[in-house]
Order: structure tokens, then C-alpha cells, then sequence
């Protein structure tokens, strides 16, 4: 017969393990330490960057191709943001970086869209074309404020539909 102490002690240790390999898992999947040195930056400035903050991804045809790893404002309070690529990823002069909601309410990322041009980004220069941050209130308020207005109620309550 297995007394209570010994069953406790088991499940205790149990449980410390559990926590061990789930940190150890949380550690695996963040990626390395090193990341953030590793590439070349570039910067861009958006007038919008809710949801992005140091650490957020940078895709390329949905591929994680970097991240970002410095936020601050510009002289006209601008977001502006350095991206950090891997050294393999060469952009064209004339590259988007456009942010994305993963889903409807998922994390933020930038997308990155290659242009036409034979120029190519150099280390530490800016992505010039820019488009911000799509802010899932304001977009559901604009909807909302055009269905009013299509059916005369935009200074009025909406109708109840209960009895």
C-alpha cells in the first residue's frame, strides 16, 4: 500500500517535470537568442503600427523571413520601425511593408511585397512604401455608420427586434 506522502511526493515531482519540458518547449519553438544580430536591418515608418512590437514577424510570402527589433517614433511622430531580414532575403528598392492581422483577431505581422525594380535595399536603408495598420474598431464602426446612414438612422438608436 502506497502511503499518502509518497503519493504526494510522486505527484509533486510529476508536476515539476510537466513544467520543466513545457518551458523547455516554450524556449524551442520562441526560436534562438540570437536572432535579433544575426541578418541586416532596414527601417519603416508608418503613420499606423498598432499590434506590432519588438519581436513581431516579417514574412515574405507568408515565410517568416525576420523580425522587428526596434520601435520608436520618427520627428513627426511617425512609427518607425527596424526590421531585421535573414542575409539570404534581397528586396527590391521599390518593396512594400504592409501590416497584417493573422486572421481576424490574430497577432500583427509585416508583409513584405517585392517590386519590379533591378535596384536593391542596402543594409540600414528604408522601405518607402509603407501601409498601415488596418484598426479592426474603427473598420467595424465605419460598417456600422454606413448601415445607419443607408437606412436614414445615423442620428437615431437602431430599432429593437425585441417585442
Amino acid at each position: 500500500m502506497v502511503s499518502r506522502v509518497d503519493r504526494d511526493t510522486v505527484t509533486g515531482g510529476a508536476v515539476v517535470l510537466a513544467g520543466a519540458l513545457l518551458l523547455m518547449l516554450a524556449f524551442a519553438v520562441g526560436g534562438k537568442g540570437n536572432e535579433s544580430t544575426e541578418g541586416y536591418p532596414l527601417q519603416a515608418r508608418f503613420n499606423r503600427a498598432d499590434g506590432i512590437n519588438v519581436g513581431s514577424p516579417v514574412r515574405l510570402s507568408g515565410t517568416v523571413v525576420g523580425r522587428v527589433v526596434e520601435q520608436g517614433l520618427d520627428e513627426r511622430y511617425r512609427a518607425l520601425l527596424t526590421l531585421r531580414l535573414r542575409k539570404d532575403i534581397q528586396l527590391t528598392s521599390d518593396t512594400a511593408a504592409v501590416i497584417y492581422t493573422d486572421g481576424l483577431l490574430g497577432a500583427k505581422f509585416i508583409e513584405l511585397k517585392p517590386g519590379g525594380d533591378e535596384r536593391m535595399l542596402k543594409a540600414g536603408a528604408e522601405i518607402l512604401y509603407t501601409q498601415d495598420a488596418v484598426v479592426i474598431e474603427d473598420l467595424l464602426d465605419m460598417i456600422i455608420q454606413q448601415g445607419r446612414a443607408k437606412r436614414g438612422y445615423l442620428d437615431k438608436p437602431l430599432p429593437s427586434t425585441i417585442n
